[in-house]
């Protein structure tokens, strides 16, 4: 009997483990931290803290986007379409499109978190105090949810998928 392998098609079966919903109360802290941040780093750092978090909010996000890009590129992962810029809230800057290693997603996210800190203080050298802060507000602040997430899930499997959605992140096993 021969096999039709031509109009095969692959099935894959996932079974949802945790649903963590971002809540509107977690969107309302999420989003009066960055203004609290700005009032305590005019107050105690300098006034052109204001000025400096503007500058720095395209600097961090091109430097997620690059070392996340280096990160999958030296592992070894397609990039293609399953990668964006996102431009909704919470999940701003380069988030995966469809479902993704929870394992891959973490070791992105963990890579960023660190490369972006040790990048930040690099600035120490050659910029004023309050651009350096504000590189670091600006790099927590957007790798918050990522971090939420991963602390959420932090005793699951790492072999799980997570897709991401604007209202929830799904972890999936299979």
């Amino acid at each position: 009997m021969e096999s039709n392998t031509k109009g095969a098609a692959t099935f894959y079966q996932y079974k949802l483990i945790k649903k963590i919903n971002i809540t509107n109360t977690f969107m309302r802290i999420y989003l009066t931290l960055l203004p609290i941040s700005i009032v305590v780093e005019t107050l105690f750092v300098s006034w052109w803290s204001i000025f400096f978090l503007i500058i720095a909010a395209p600097i961090v996000v091109w430097i997620q986007y690059v070392i996340s890009r280096s990160v999958l590129l030296i592992t070894g992962h397609p990039i293609i379409k399953r990668w964006r810029t996102s431009f909704q809230l919470p999940w701003l800057g380069y988030m995966p499109d469809q479902y993704i290693s929870y394992r891959l997603f973490r070791k992105v996210q963990l890579h960023n978190f660190w490369i972006g800190l040790c990048i930040a203080t690099f600035f120490i050298v050659w910029s004023p105090p309050a651009f350096t802060v504000s590189l670091v507000v600006c790099h927590l602040w957007l790798l918050l949810p990522r971090i939420f997430i991963l602390i959420r899930l932090r005793r699951e499997d790492s072999e799980g998928m997570l897709k991401f959605s604007t209202t929830d992140v799904s972890y999936y096993s299979q």
